[in-house]
């Protein structure tokens, strides 16, 4: 790449990144539990059938891990803050890329600039 197009590149990363909106990181899973009553459906001999699905977000912040149950109607939004956080990921990364590329080929120019 030239380095106007790294720039222009960045400048569309950055302002993507202003407009990404909530986000959180984790992941969500599905959990199936049983339950402590002899005669309930989840402990039948033949087919058993466990209760949930209970939806929990697993998620590490500042060194620390942690979960918690997520309610059904929350999900979407959570999923939106989850995609939206893996976008600024992937937009950081890219963005380092580019600025690693935009140092190397201004160090170049000056080098060939001197001469």
């Amino acid at each position: 790449m030239k380095l106007k197009q790294i720039q222009k590149r960045i400048a569309a990363i950055q302002q993507t990144l202003a407009d990404l909106g909530p986000i959180h990181p984790g992941s969500i899973s599905e959990q199936y539990n049983v339950c402590g009553n002899p005669d309930c459906c989840c402990k039948d001999a033949q087919r058993p059938r466990k209760h949930g699905p209970y939806y929990q977000l697993s998620y590490t912040c500042r060194g620390r891990h942690s979960t918690r149950f997520v309610r059904a109607e929350q999900l979407a939004g959570l999923r939106e803050k989850l995609e939206n956080y893996r976008c600024l990921r992937q937009l950081l990364a890219e963005w380092i890329g580019l600025a690693v590329e935009q140092e190397r080929l201004e160090r170049q120019r000056a080098k060939t600039d001197g001469d």
